[in-house]
């Protein structure tokens, strides 16, 4: 035993981590609240006026919850099988939501049962939400067909049969009442504009799409499907602009923050990716539990909400800006303490 001679294991410096205004501002958002729902969440949908609650649809269920309260303040629950995709109206009066058994059903956010019942679809609707001109619904099914109907009169106007898989995601022009896109599993994405027969425009991803969001502009579309993130210019014909491949499973869902200054995308990976939409680099990531579905941003950016496919719905709140309030006494010398905070070790 006397030749024994321990091992040295080098030691190397470990590298600081950058500390950037957007590392301190995600992270000023506080521990996660968490909330136990039926199933798995497959959509969360904020109000766009104030109080800014938030709709949530897990199995047949939709929760109406308010910004910091633990349980619902209203549930729909008139549905037979599974419900998909609750989506606020402009003006937040109205909800419509698709269904399992193939209906579009339109609720009043003060009553219970539903205004209207929208029936043409032969399988489960995923996608639905409002036309920008509030009278319209546009709604995507697994029968790969995508339908505009009109409010009041409670009938289909138009039906798109292009895609050739089930339509899985959706949005609507912000700009223009007339056009909608939906991605599908058949790897594409379509512009339809509803005073034409047929699709406007064609994108093709290259993976089943799982997620689209249209900036405000209406000039940029986002894509994710697969493990990317794809970024495409409408107004030149849908020009891929940047491919972004920062997750290692598939990315479920995307959403802009209130500025469009900063786009987020969840993930089977568990993770929750914040990226500059000047440089389209990751800027900050949340871990979460298990893999998320669904991801939504309140609409002044004071809480996030990521629901899971364990149906845990996880809730983090900004913590409000503390006012500095002049006092006479004279203020601890705390300034040596923070000499450190931004050293960065030798490599």
């Amino acid at each position: 035993m006397a030749t024994y001679k321990p091992v040295v294991v080098q030691t190397l410096p470990r590298l600081g981590e950058r500390i950037t205004q957007d590392t301190v501002y995600w992270r000023g958002y506080k521990t996660p609240v968490q909330i136990k729902e039926f199933g798995a969440i497959n959509k969360i949908d904020f109000s766009p006026v104030p109080p800014y609650n938030y709709a949530v649809t897990a199995s047949s269920r939709i929760h109406i919850y308010g910004r910091y309260s633990q349980e619902p303040i209203k549930t729909f629950s008139r549905f037979k099988d599974a419900a998909y995709c609750a989506t606020y109206r402009d003006d937040g009066n109205l909800l419509v939501a698709g269904s399992e058994e193939g209906s579009i059903r339109l609720f009043d956010i003060s009553g219970r049962a539903p205004l209207r019942q929208f029936d043409g679809h032969t399988k489960p609707v995923h996608v639905v939400g409002f036309l920008s001109d509030k009278y319209r619904i546009f709604s995507g099914g697994d029968d790969y067909s995508s339908n505009v109907w009109d409010i009041p009169s409670g009938t289909e106007i138009v039906s798109y049969s292009e895609h050739t898989d089930y339509v899985r995601c959706g949005c609507a022009s912000k700009v223009n009442a007339d056009v909608f896109i939906t991605g599908s599993y058949d790897h594409t994405v379509k512009l339809f504009d509803a005073r034409t027969k047929s699709s406007v425009m064609t994108i093709e991803h290259g993976q089943p799409v799982e997620s689209v969001l249209l900036f405000p502009s209406g000039g940029l579309l986002v894509s994710a499907g697969g493990r990317y993130v794809k970024v495409w210019d409408v107004l030149k014909g849908g020009q891929l602009l940047v491919s972004l491949k920062n997750h290692h499973k598939t990315v479920t869902c995307l959403c802009l923050n209130s500025s469009g200054q900063r786009l987020l995308s969840g993930s089977l990976d568990r993770h929750v990716k914040i990226y500059s939409t000047t440089s389209y680099k990751v800027v900050h990531s949340f871990d979460y539990a298990t893999s998320i579905l669904s991801l939504a941003l309140s609409p002044e950016d004071e809480t996030i909400v990521v629901g899971m496919t364990n149906g845990v719905l996880n809730v983090k709140h900004r913590k409000p800006e503390e006012r500095k309030e002049k006092s006479q006494r004279r203020q601890p010398a705390y300034r040596p303490y923070l000499k450190g905070r931004t050293y960065m070790p030798k490599q």
